[in-house]
């Protein structure tokens, strides 16, 4: 039966059903502050292209600025907006900026902020299907449709039934952890009952995971959470791991006493967006090997068909993970993991006190099983909004949009001999170096392209940021925030050429 939101004066007969002094704030003041506020934003995307990416603070330029304590009596909402626009805006760093080319990008949409604003004004903690049914039912229907729009297969698909099932992680760091100690557990239990003379510590101590020596660093600190070895792997010229060097990584541990049980690969690498060949790992991993694959850049790509072949051999592995925050117009904090076999999580989680059980706990799902943290915010509804308010259409069209404006920026850099370009442009991401004509010294080029960051960053005219790849620095540029258009790529690649000059002027 609908739920009728009824004015509490008109039921009851009096000014509000809470105490509003606690709260801070009145009815009206609230409506005041709100309106306020969504002026703010509206105002604040159509001004993108005026603002500067990275702000000109130095460390420790807040506290002067605030109060040593916090006020006694209640400050008015006007001092305290005054005060956010004067003293914090002085220091944020803006993601959406159309001059932000640093990082993969931070997705936001108006439906999502909108999402955002009622999941805060219900304030729901849904670890459980009876604390919150909406909360819990929504979350496997959303990410049913979403892993039906990127292509992933039926088995990873709920549909009211499992065991395959999506669940909303914080990020993909955090989908790593569940993902790695799952696999911890599933192995150590059967390495029991394989060993039962053998202590949990020692067997403990066999275990080794894989991944890309170009992999996110989330997977070495995972490993380092599960106290388990890690063999990062040699990847090839295209700098993705493949089938051969893995199974060769995975005899030798073998052969040296040690039990592989778990690989992550990935789908689009910080460094470059290089793709693991995840067909010939599937082939590698056998039924004692958990894979999982980190998506978290390109795995929101995958809802265009020109991109899911980087996806080939996805029927293989055991969970995958991308961020809808980066490419999808969902605001963070959103990863979405999928499993085959929700079991595994459950039975590496569940811990199951007295106050959390209800009777219906057989036949719904209760995510407090499926994360590290018990409480839960009712992040599904972020995505549900995107997707019904934009559809996967526009959604495409906001991937090859981004592709796009990477594109452009790769042949503007191509026009410029004193340039090269260091990888294959995948996605939104380019990478790409100044080189000094018959110089061979690789050192003395890393340094000239650390000076040319320096300057750029330090311009305040754009915000990019650089990586080293097999001992090669290079400079990234990503497209995707929501002031990115032609017009910014054209004035980023200005703003790098007219640094570069001054660069070059004093290496002579």
């Amino acid at each position: 039966m609908p739920c009728q939101i009824m004015d509490y004066k008109e039921k009851n007969g009096h000014a509000s059903g809470y105490n509003y002094y606690r709260m801070g704030m009145t009815d009206a003041g609230f409506q005041s502050a709100a309106k306020e506020l969504i002026e703010f934003v509206v105002k604040y995307y159509s001004n993108l292209s005026e603002i500067h990416a990275s702000p000109s603070v130095e460390p420790g330029y807040m506290k002067p600025l605030l109060p040593a304590s916090a006020p006694e009596e209640p400050d008015k909402w006007d001092e305290l907006f005054r005060d956010f626009d004067q003293i914090v805006m002085a220091g944020l760093t803006h993601w959406q900026s159309s001059r932000f080319f640093a990082f993969f990008p931070a997705g936001t949409s108006y439906p999502s902020i909108l999402a955002d604003i009622l999941i805060d004004c219900c304030s729901c903690i849904g670890f459980s299907w009876t604390s919150s049914p909406a909360c819990t039912e929504l979350e496997p229907i959303v990410l049913d449709w979403l892993a039906k729009a990127i292509g992933l297969p039926k088995i990873f698909i709920y549909d009211g039934k499992g065991p395959g099932c999506g669940v909303i992680q914080g990020s993909a760091s955090e989908a790593t952890i569940m993902t790695l100690l799952a696999a911890r557990t599933k192995t150590l239990r059967k390495l029991e009952v394989k060993y039962p003379g053998q202590s949990q510590h020692m067997l403990l101590s066999k275990l080794v995971a894989y991944t890309s020596e170009y992999s996110h660093s989330s997977v070495e600190r995972a490993c380092l959470v599960a106290m388990v070895k890690l063999n990062k792997v040699l990847v090839d010229e295209n700098i993705a791991m493949r089938g051969a060097a893995l199974k060769a990584a995975m005899d030798k541990d073998r052969k040296d006493g040690m039990i592989p049980f778990y690989v992550c690969a990935t789908l689009g690498t910080t460094d470059c967006a290089s793709f693991d060949n995840i067909a010939e790992i599937g082939q590698v991993c056998d039924d004692e090997v958990w894979l999982h694959v980190d998506a978290a850049y390109a795995g929101g790509s995958f809802i265009c068909p020109e991109y899911r072949h980087f996806m080939e051999g996805v029927e293989m592995v055991t969970s995958f993970n991308f961020n809808p925050s980066k490419s999808l117009m969902v605001n963070f904090d959103f990863s979405a993991l999928w499993v085959k076999n929700s079991v595994d999580l459950i039975n590496s989680f569940k811990v199951d006190p007295v106050f959390l059980r209800h009777d219906n706990q057989a036949t719904t799902i209760d995510y407090r099983h499926w994360q590290l943290p018990l409480g839960r915010r009712f992040r599904s509804l972020k995505l549900w909004f995107v997707m019904r308010i934009f559809g996967l259409e526009n959604m495409r069209k906001r991937i090859r949009e981004d592709a796009q404006h990477a594109k452009t920026f790769e042949k503007l850099v191509r026009t410029d001999d004193r340039f090269e370009i260091c990888f294959p442009v995948h996605l939104g991401l380019v990478c790409f170096r100044l080189v000094l004509a018959g110089e061979c010294d690789n050192e003395k080029i890393n340094k000239i392209n650390q000076d040319l960051l320096n300057r750029i960053v330090d311009s305040k005219d754009i915000y990019i940021v650089g990586s080293r790849v097999r001992q090669r620095f290079h400079l990234r540029l990503v497209t995707g925030s929501v002031g990115c258009d032609e017009k910014a790529v054209k004035f980023a690649w200005k703003t790098i050429q007219r640094h570069a000059c001054s660069v070059l002027r004093e290496n002579k």
